[in-house]
């Protein structure tokens, strides 16, 4: 809790010059841009890792599917075969399908890792963030002065040097 009658604080605000606050406040406005920045740049770094990662899992679903059905197709229609006792040709059907399912399969789960990359949004937040964040600063006014004073107190010109 801070003390109401603490002259500590109000005397480290007083002895700042107007340059000074100037600059400090510059400088916060420096990080918060810089912040904004960073903030936009790990929202599209995330959205990359989840294109990346279903751009992957497409790739292994093309490749189950080129690579496995000459080998899977011969150990599936020959198992059907001893298993069924059907048709030689309807067993080699049968285990392409099989094969077509685990494509399918996974191409869907490759699709639903496209669809949460693109539903990321990452630089619309940012965007948007920016955007709130300008419309606060631009509706920022300063303390207003009292009525009768049109000048600046001598105390303050020492200060300011004008």
């Amino acid at each position: 809790m801070s003390d109401p009658g603490n002259t500590t604080a109000k005397a480290v605000g007083a002895d700042r010059s107007l340059g000074q606050l100037v600059a400090s406040a510059t400088a916060e406005m420096s990080a918060l841009v810089h912040d904004e920045i960073a903030l936009a740049k790990a929202q599209l770094r995330q959205d990359a890792k989840r294109a990346g990662l279903g751009g992957v899992v497409l790739g292994a679903a093309v490749a189950v599917l080129l690579f496995s059905l000459p080998m899977l197709s011969f150990a599936l229609a020959y198992g059907f075969e001893a298993w069924t006792g059907f048709n030689l040709g309807v067993c080699f059907l049968l285990s392409f399908a099989v094969n077509v399912i685990l494509a399918v399969l996974l191409g869907l789960v490759g699709v639903a890792f496209m669809k949460k990359a693109k539903q990321g949004n990452g630089p619309q937040k940012a965007v948007a963030s920016a955007k709130e964040t300008a419309a606060v600063l631009q509706n920022a006014k300063p303390h207003p002065r009292p009525e009768g004073l049109k000048e600046l107190p001598a105390a303050v010109e020492d200060r300011v040097g004008v």
